[in-house]
């Protein structure tokens, strides 16, 4: 199988490739630039693999949630791509990929969504299969959901920015922290492949982002603070 994934919910730019039994990734702290490289990279790694657009089976993507802009650009690059060369899509999670990412079974996966919120989930590997324990929700740090038992890893940026906060609701039940893990299309990808091989893709009409976060602008008076989205 052939599968392109690409996230771009964060201020890092991921893509990686699937041919048949080869991966080729590409990773890079993109800033606000997430635009004008994503599609001149996507080319530089097909051509890497030597693998023409049209030769794909589908394409996943980062769908949300994370940055507003950043997720917009992942759907519509997905869409564009997949439209272009009539290839389906697959949209994953943002915090279930942080889920994949980390390596444990039991995890509570939190994304700073700034405002003095985070992007939260809590996902248990079950027979192989993730399983979401508490569905994605947008929350104060201090007031994130309980969750039963010990054991469980916290990932992601919401574990750096909100350490102590998070922390309090979660410490005796925490076996580890990863605040840097990112959603990377490596996970992203290894999600989407028995999706796609259920025939379970969507046509890429339906590629749509996962905002959870009603608003998608601040007040002048908000980035007059310094607030961000």
């Amino acid at each position: 199988m052939n599968l392109l994934a690409l996230d771009t919910s964060t201020e890092y730019l991921s893509l990686a490739l699937m041919k048949g039994s080869e991966t080729f990734t590409f990773d890079l702290n993109a800033g606000q630039t997430h635009s004008q490289i994503i599609l001149p990279q996507l080319q530089i790694l097909l051509n890497t693999a030597v693998l023409p657009l049209k030769d794909l089976q589908g394409i996943a993507f980062g769908a949300g949630p994370g940055s507003f802009t950043g997720v917009r650009i992942a759907a519509g690059v997905a869409q564009g791509l997949g439209l272009g060369a009539n290839l389906p899509v697959v949209s994953i999670c943002t915090l279930l990929a942080l889920a994949e990412a980390s390596g444990a079974e039991k995890v509570i996966a939190c994304l700073d969504a700034r405002m003095g919120e985070v992007y939260h989930a809590a996902y248990a590997k079950i027979a192989g299969e993730w399983q979401a324990v508490i569905e994605p929700g947008l929350y104060k740090p201090e007031t994130v959901p309980a969750i039963e038992g010990v054991g469980w890893v916290g990932a992601g940026s919401g574990w750096q920015t909100y350490a102590e906060r998070l922390g309090a609701v979660y410490a005796a039940q925490l076996l580890a922290v990863q605040p840097q893990l990112l959603p990377t299309a490596s996970a992203i990808l290894r999600l989407a492949q028995p999706i796609f091989a259920r025939g379970e893709a969507k046509p890429a009409s339906e590629a749509m982002p996962i905002y959870i976060r009603n608003r998608v602008a601040l007040k002048t008076a908000e980035r007059e603070q310094g607030l961000r989205l």
